[in-house]
């Protein structure tokens, strides 16, 4: 087993999992501390660190609203229970699980992103114990990022000082760990040239994001976007196209509100009470510090490159839980819908409004059926249209979810199963819940390795086979309490419409 990897940096040590077969190695730093003068910059070059670093805890976890203190936050019950884990703006650290017992071992590799809107979340969180998928012969890395206001301000005074890295640092402390990955992952037995990107919601929104940069060609080779994508048309729950000079805008109204004037006196800030500032600020569900278009790491917006086709195009596994995403939309958003419904679909967009009924009283329209899977079917099109081999696969989470809360599928409840980390959640999940997750674990690990989820199970028996999706059939994978069951279905005319829009796009 290794113990002890080179990396940028020094040496660090490593600490066996409850498998002992697999190395932990928490809290691995892959830049300088993003304080100080390091605030609103670029992730920097690590601080090299002298003798054998050791690597035994996961590090603070980044700026937000304490954790667990809302008792009545399905989260809080869920895995933020902790309210006095430790919490830095020097958060730039990173975790690996291996269980390669040489460094020439070339395993595939997960870096995976954690979600929580951007606003919140960490790579602590039981969940995301990687230990599981490592044993199924992955390499799995887990990155921190910036968040909030701390991850995403955008000011006229930074773009003027920083043009080249004006704002989306949170993705670009995520950037900075795939390029990580990519120079040091063989020490720890990893394959560079075989890496997928992967995350959950704002995670999905940011391995997006990855997808459509400019900046990320040829870093990774294959990705996961899990309740994280939605069909360009419908209100973005983290964020629709704008300028950044709305952006911009923003971050001036937050300097008055956090009482300053220029870019030098917002770094002299105390973090903590840029913290509680921003909580402030920022009303509920809002989102008011997101991924912005800059230019530069995002030129458009993710959602609209991705459904017309600018994006890296690779193998893609694309996934939701059954009831998610099921909004209504609100009576503010309806001139937005409609003005987004004719950017998209030009001549169309009657024929569209049309579709989703009066008033839009049909919101099925914008449910999580339609947003993920048109996103699905739309990207499958493309590879067809365009000729290219790379699949792209849809799956839907829909078993049973025991508790007193009775939650159903709620948002990222299928993280335990892809993760296979159940025994640590208190919801007294049955046989039949572990049998699943361990086929999803299989299913995951599969793509990683391969881009194509199919492979045997435990037993060497053959998993129900999950089939690529096809643009003119929504081929998904169910997983539900009898197992995981394949389904084809024919698209409904939203579908279509947006599909064929997709595709128009590519012309």
């Amino acid at each position: 087993m290794i113990r002890k990897a080179s990396v940028t940096g020094g040496v660090v040590l490593g600490i066996p999992a409850a498998d002992p077969r697999i190395t932990a190695f928490k809290g691995i730093p892959f830049a300088a501390p993003p304080v100080g003068e390091n605030r609103w910059r670029a992730p920097q070059p690590v601080i090299p660190w002298e003798g054998e670093r050791p690597c035994f805890t996961f590090a603070p976890i980044s700026m937000q609203h304490i954790p667990g203190l809302d008792k009545d936050n399905i989260y809080s019950r869920e895995w933020n229970v902790d309210t006095s884990i430790p919490m830095s703006e020097d958060c730039l650290y990173l975790n690996v699980w291996t269980g390669a017992e040489t460094p020439d071992a070339r395993l595939p590799v997960l870096v995976w992103f954690f979600g929580g809107g951007l606003r919140e979340g960490n790579t602590a969180e039981m969940e995301f114990d990687g230990e599981r998928i490592a044993r199924r012969g992955v390499v799995v890395v887990t990155v921190n990022y910036r968040l909030a206001a701390f991850g995403f301000l955008a000011h006229p005074e930074l773009t003027a000082q920083q043009p080249d890295a004006p704002g989306n640092f949170g993705h670009l402390d995520q950037l900075a760990g795939i390029r990580w990955a990519k120079e040091n992952i063989a020490a720890f037995g990893g394959d560079p040239d075989n890496i997928t990107i992967g995350g959950q919601s704002a995670g999905g929104g940011s391995v997006c994001a990855q997808l459509t940069s400019p900046l990320t060609k040829g870093l990774f080779q294959k990705a996961m976007i899990l309740s994280g994508v939605t069909a360009g048309v419908y209100p973005n729950p983290i964020r629709n196209p704008h300028p950044f000079s709305e952006d911009e805008a923003t971050g001036v109204r937050f300097f008055e509100f956090l009482g300053v004037k220029t870019l030098a006196e917002a770094r002299a800030l105390d973090a903590v009470y840029i913290r509680d500032k921003c909580n402030e600020f920022e009303r509920p569900h809002t989102f008011t510090f997101a991924t912005g278009t800059d230019g530069v790491f995002q030129t458009g917006n993710a959602t609209d490159n991705l459904l017309a086709g600018r994006y890296h195009h690779m193998p893609l596994l694309i996934t939701r839980t059954s009831s998610e995403f099921n909004f209504e939309l609100p009576a503010g958003n309806m001139d937005e819908f409609r003005t987004r419904a004719h950017a998209l679909f030009g001549s169309r967009a009657g024929e569209f409004l049309s579709l989703c009924g009066d008033e839009f009283a049909a919101a099925k329209a914008a449910s999580g059926v339609c947003v993920v899977e048109t996103a699905a079917l739309t990207m499958a099109r493309q590879t067809q249209a365009l000729g290219i081999p790379d699949a792209v696969y849809y799956g839907v989470f829909d078993p049973s979810i025991p508790g007193w809360d009775d939650p159903g599928t709620f948002h990222s409840s299928d993280l335990w199963f892809w993760f296979e980390t159940l025994a640590k959640c208190w919801r007294p999940f049955k046989g039949f819940h572990y049998d699943l997750a361990r086929q999803m674990c299989n299913y995951m690990s599969n793509f990683i390795r391969s881009g194509d989820p199919n492979g045997p199970d435990h037993d060497g028996v053959p998993m129900p086979r999950w089939e690529r999706a096809l643009g003119d059939s929504p081929a998904a994978m169910w997983f539900r309490d009898g197992g995981c069951v394949p389904q084809l279905t024919q698209p409904t005319a939203v579908q279509r419409l947006v599909v064929d829009a997709g595709i128009e796009a590519l012309k």
